[in-house]
């Protein structure tokens, strides 16, 4: 047995946040359920996102094909590509604007790309790049903001060294989950995301609901907007230990969730 550490892979993910309509003082997010027969979180509620790939590296080398890159270097900005480009594949959501134009791209229109491009997208027939160029879009990477930073624990078959970004939802696009990677697709509030992992109506990751519970805190998309921006961020690479036949994962108490060590079910 190899005690070699696996390398982590460079992924993002996407909290988009709108504010509730059915409840005051509350955001919901939107998540899907990953499909049971995937090899990572199968059949768990997570956020839109996954590994950056060479298609992103590529988008870098082309700048006006995005705006808000300014100070960011080439991981930063593969991080952000990414994270909007996986959006875009697993919910159909587009966080771009049309060239020359400060507002961020309609419903409609959105919609017509995700018609015409996702699926081939999806099944690699068709590139980010080809996506944007034909369409005349830029990525809003203004758009995100960074939320947290965490790096799958060493020891793990399949690592991911994962950047999670806000974003407020573009008006009106409301996003559907693909039916391949994802099987179902909602927009709930924190609290009740956090409720059903508890009660096992969802499986929840445990950076997922770490996340969800330092996101309910907020009771508006500007205040989590306004919480966020400028913060630093402390990297969290949980620390794992067996525990009278258990799990406990120890994570940084500087990086702002609700506590440092935390039990997590049988091994």
């Amino acid at each position: 047995m190899s005690n070699e550490v696996v390398a982590p892979r460079p992924a993002s993910t996407i909290l988009l946040l709108r504010d509730s309509a059915a409840t005051s003082g509350e955001i919901e997010v939107f998540m899907m359920v990953r499909h049971y027969e995937i090899d990572f979180n199968s059949g768990a509620l997570v956020f839109p996102g996954g590994s950056v790939d060479k298609g992103d590296q590529e988008i870098i080398a082309r700048p006006e094909l995005y705006s808000g890159g300014e100070g960011l270097d080439a991981a930063g900005l593969s991080f952000r590509i990414a994270a909007i480009r996986e959006t875009f594949e697993e919910s159909g959501i587009l966080l771009a604007r049309p060239r020359g134009s400060k507002s961020l791209i309609d419903a409609k229109r959105a919609s017509e790309i995700e018609a015409a491009n996702r699926t081939a997208l999806c099944e690699g027939k068709t590139t980010f790049l080809k996506v944007l160029t034909d369409n005349g879009m830029l990525l809003a990477l203004d758009e995100l903001v960074p939320y947290a930073h965490w790096i799958t624990p060493e020891g793990m078959p399949k690592r991911f060294d994962t950047w999670f970004f806000l974003a407020a939802a573009p008006p009106e696009q409301v996003g559907a989950h693909d039916g391949k990677e994802s099987t179902d697709s909602i927009w709930v509030s924190p609290r009740e995301a956090v409720e059903g992992g508890e009660s096992g109506r969802f499986k929840l990751p445990f950076p997922t609901t770490r996340n969800l519970i330092r996101l309910g805190k907020q009771t508006s998309v500007t205040a989590a907007f306004s919480d966020s921006r400028g913060k630093p961020i402390v990297t969290v690479m949980p620390v794992m230990t067996k525990l009278n036949g258990g799990r406990q994962l120890r994570i940084p108490r500087e990086a702002g969730y609700d506590g440092e060590v935390f039990e997590v079910g049988a091994v």
